[in-house]
């Protein structure tokens, strides 16, 4: 058996030591807890009339508000391509309004030629990693779904996943994905009972808890060294010029 070796050195010269220490237990459970509802916002990926990744975030927001959260759906009719209007278009400012507003979100699409479709994309192409000091997405929950035409796939909730992490959120492990959805969905558009139901309920359950779990501690989960060093020196700058 190779035993365990011991490192012959500790130090970290390259490491500030003003800006990393031990992970703070009272900060990731602070005593003051938000007392109000979970704010949930539902995107989806399709403007057919009757499209079923809408449909599934019905039925999800439904769920949400049952396991106590406050929902919003963001309808994507109307919004332009990204770059093809300005950023105070009343459909960009309605999306990235929404986004501040939430704790947590859900992303549902259908998937196309294997992939997320483009509408879908360009809700996400319209929220901007940053607005000023704010970073809208960071540190809040999420939520992945997809619903498809044939047999089951995960491509688009792959691809979903990827640009959470790239939006800097908490991408919760369950996920959902509906195969020949047309088949999953009453007349009234109600879902009908199945494994796919029971998966959309689970992942809903969780992502409350997630989101209830760390809302109150998102922006010390996301706090990161490298930025905190680049903000420390942008501070030397500043203050070293003024004395000039």
């Amino acid at each position: 058996m190779r035993r365990a070796s011991v490192l012959s050195r500790t130090d970290l010269p390259h490491i500030d030591a003003e800006l990393l220490s031990k992970p703070d237990l009272q900060q990731l459970h602070p005593a003051a807890r938000a007392m109000h509802a979970p704010r949930i916002l539902l995107l989806y990926g399709s403007l057919r009339d009757r499209s079923y990744s809408r449909l599934v975030t019905e039925e999800a927001a439904r769920l949400l508000q049952t396991l106590g959260a406050e929902t919003r759906i963001y309808d994507p009719r109307g919004l332009p391509m990204p770059d093809d209007a300005p950023e105070d278009h009343p459909k960009v400012q309605e999306l990235r309004d929404l986004t501040q507003w939430s704790e947590g979100m859900v992303w549902c699409s259908p998937e196309r030629h294997g992939a997320m479709t483009g509408i879908m994309k360009a809700q996400i192409d319209w929220i901007p990693l940053a607005i000023g000091s704010v970073r809208p997405t960071q540190g809040k929950t999420l939520a992945v779904m997809q619903v498809s035409g044939g047999s089951q796939s995960f491509n688009a909730v792959n691809q979903l996943r990827v640009l959470g992490r790239w939006m800097r959120m908490i991408t919760i492990p369950n996920q959902s994905s509906v195969a020949k959805a047309y088949l999953e969905f009453e007349e009234d558009g109600r879902m009908k009972p199945s494994p796919y139901y029971e998966r959309v309920v689970d992942v809903m359950e969780e992502l409350v808890k997630f989101t209830l779990l760390t809302r109150d501690s998102a922006a010390y989960l996301v706090d990161r060294y490298s930025e905190r060093r680049e903000s420390a020196e942008a501070l030397s700058k500043r203050v070293n010029l003024r004395s000039i």
